[in-house]
């Protein structure tokens, strides 16, 4: 996964993220908008037919005082958790 940080301010940051899809890109923006601090999260991918971006461009707005990259770790953080917890319950049920 490469990451391109295109924009940062203290409260807001645009990334690309290349190579990513709808999936990934839905659960993170989920784990985003569930992080304290964070006051708007979303995404652009526009299709390749457009001549526009292709890859997935993530959009953080936070609250004073915290830091976009810190929220953008910290709902990765919860995204990997939940994916080991799932993977632990998936484990034990087979």
């Amino acid at each position: 996964m490469e990451l391109r940080v295109i924009e940062k301010t203290d409260e807001e940051l645009r990334m690309e993220i290349a190579g990513e899809d709808h999936t990934f890109m839905n659960v993170l923006k989920g784990a985003l908008l569930e992080t304290a601090g964070v006051a708007a999260a979303t995404y652009d991918m526009n299709p390749e037919q457009s001549g526009g971006q292709t890859d997935p461009i993530l959009s953080v707005k936070t609250e004073s005082g915290t830091d976009p990259l810190d929220a953008v770790a910290d709902a990765s953080r919860r995204v990997q958790d939940l994916t080991d917890d799932f993977m632990a319950a998936f484990d034990a049920a087979a």
